[in-house]
């Protein structure tokens, strides 16, 4: 019996020792630098709005949080790596509503499940999408509005170049969207981020473009690129003078806006996707980053887990529909 009995609390005791060590090495988190993933070039919003958390995060958990650009496929070569990643809390994904609104219904075959192969763990922020033309070359063709827009592309179809941030991005659709509304054709060039496509674009070889506000917004005020028209169903206190393109467009109901959060790889620990959510609603919250961010006509989130979770639920439906009814393919 004796032997038993010090079997059996030499068993609890080693249990306890496990169990304090589990929490121990989940109390320890982070113990080394965590990577947040951006699926796409740098220079575009996805970017920008990673590397404004970024400090925010190494602050507040005393390791760094440092960003790794994987830009291709629409996002979803960066997008895969981090699903396919340990759920360590070690790698984080920027994800966009390219990568986990519009791309399961765009392409027939993803190489990962924007619900089962991630844990979200908060929407950063949400921004519209702006209408922007060269300006050089607006002038140049004598279009200043929407409306001299559509009747251009009308008379020359094809003649106009669309650039993108990639296949199945935000910007890719609400450019496909605005032409199955307007019965317009422009010929699509998808880049591998906004970064890369704004350069074409004021270099000229590159005509119109639905980019994201934040990263369009300091060429529209320098000049370079003419604002015609924001994507949202309200106008942007970040350009309150550019009208949405339902009122300049007389397009009713158009509405093609983007959003920017963070997400894990499933099985993530709870408590680490938890620690995270924590901390990025307190950075959004401080009046240096919401102003920064309001300023670049982004409107900070930090929201929880849940809520999150059912925003990507909503918005993969809402897109599948602009999916279908548009007629956009990956080309």
């Amino acid at each position: 019996m004796n032997t038993k009995r010090e079997i059996l609390k030499a068993s609890l005791g080693l249990l306890a020792i496990t169990s304090g060590s589990h929490v121990l090495a989940q109390a320890a988190w982070p113990s080394k630098p965590v990577r947040i993933v951006v699926p796409f070039a740098a220079g575009g919003t996805t970017d920008i709005l990673a590397r404004a958390i970024a400090p925010e995060l190494t602050k507040a958990f005393g390791q760094s949080f440092y960003i790794e650009n994987k830009a291709g496929a629409g996002g979803n070569l960066g997008a895969d790596m981090v699903a396919k990643s340990p759920n360590d809390g070690y790698t984080l994904l920027m994800g966009t509503v390219g990568t986990h609104g519009i791309n399961r219904a765009l392409y027939p075959r993803l190489p990962y499940d924007p619900f089962k192969d991630f844990a979200p763990i908060t929407l950063v922020a949400a921004v519209p999408n702006v209408m922007v033309m060269n300006a050089e070359k607006a002038k140049t063709l004598g279009i200043n509005n929407v409306l001299d827009f559509i009747a251009y592309a009308k008379v020359n179809p094809g003649k106009l170049n669309m650039a993108s941030s990639g296949n199945g991005t935000s910007i890719h659709l609400a450019g496909e969207l605005f032409k199955s509304r307007t019965g317009t054709f422009m010929l699509h060039f998808p880049y591998r981020g906004s970064g890369p496509a704004l350069l074409d674009m004021l270099g000229g070889s590159m005509d119109v473009m639905f980019d994201n506000l934040p990263s369009a917004l300091p060429h529209i005020k320098s000049g370079k690129l003419k604002a015609f028209a924001v994507t949202s169903s309200q106008r942007s206190s970040a350009l309150p003078e550019v009208p949405t393109i339902e009122e300049a467009g007389k397009l009713k109901g158009f509405e093609a806006s983007s959003w920017f959060g963070l997400l894990a790889p499933a099985g993530t620990p709870a408590s680490t996707i938890n620690r995270i959510q924590q901390e990025v609603a307190k950075s959004l919250n401080t009046p240096e980053i919401k102003e920064k961010l309001v300023a670049q006509g982004a409107i900070p989130s930090g929201n929880t887990p849940a809520q999150f979770a059912a925003l990507i639920d909503s918005e993969h439906k809402k897109w599948a529909d602009v999916v279908r009814t548009s007629g956009a393919k990956v080309d």
